[in-house]
């Protein structure tokens, strides 16, 4: 994969959107459309089920020179060389862990990126040495239809305060993505307004094209 420093558009392979299509054709159309990074989320899979789901894709991320992220699943990600394994707040803080070192294992170059969903949050990911943290959500989302949206003033908090690459995520589509780069954003999440669109691999050439814009 690219330097996550490079990488802009991240995007998902989630269960819950596939509706019956093959992940790995879902992986294909993603790479296909410019993504730098694809995450595998499937929140309600069995471990088993999700190194199956990850041995489908990988080969065709690796192909492309994408980016693969693990979501939650670390000793997956790790079994398969992946790129990325992504934890939220409970699976890491809540947890009881302090420090990504704490989790890193000899000899591998996964790297461990982290949710955010406020100031204080981020602070709290960067100082656990996250190689990046996700800021969100901006906006409500169907994702996580419970999570409060942070507003675009958490983007341009980050903006101004985050060194790491970060990532703004939550309710991001088309219409929206404008505002989000406006306050200062330069890498993106997209999850159902792509997985949603009848044609996945044109909807993500056009977040790439506007993300293109401001580089």
């Amino acid at each position: 994969m690219k330097a996550l420093a490079n990488c802009q558009l991240y995007t998902f392979v989630d269960t819950a959107y596939l509706l019956g299509r093959p992940p790995e054709l879902i992986a294909q159309q993603l790479c296909d459309g410019g993504s730098d990074l694809i995450q595998l989320r499937a929140k309600t899979s069995s471990p088993d089920d999700i190194r199956r789901l990850a041995e489908k894709i990988l080969p065709i991320t690796r192909q492309a020179n994408v980016g693969l992220v693990i979501n939650d699943h670390l000793a997956i990600a790790d079994a398969l060389n992946a790129d990325i394994c992504h934890l939220g707040q409970e699976d890491f803080f809540d947890a009881g862990h302090k420090h990504i070192s704490e989790l890193q294992i000899q000899g591998s170059n996964l790297m461990i990126g982290l949710s955010t969903h406020a100031p204080a949050q981020a602070q709290r990911a960067l100082d656990a040495g996250a190689r990046y943290i996700a800021i969100g959500p901006i906006y409500a989302t169907g994702t996580k239809p419970t999570a409060k949206p942070v507003t675009l003033d958490y983007v341009r908090w980050a903006a101004a305060n985050v060194q790491v690459p970060w990532f703004a995520i939550g309710g991001i589509n088309l219409d929206t993505l404008e505002a989000v780069l406006d306050a200062g954003a330069r890498r993106i999440c997209v999850v159902s307004a792509i997985l949603n669109s009848s044609d996945v691999a044109k909807t993500c050439a056009a977040f790439r094209s506007k993300l293109d814009q401001f580089k």
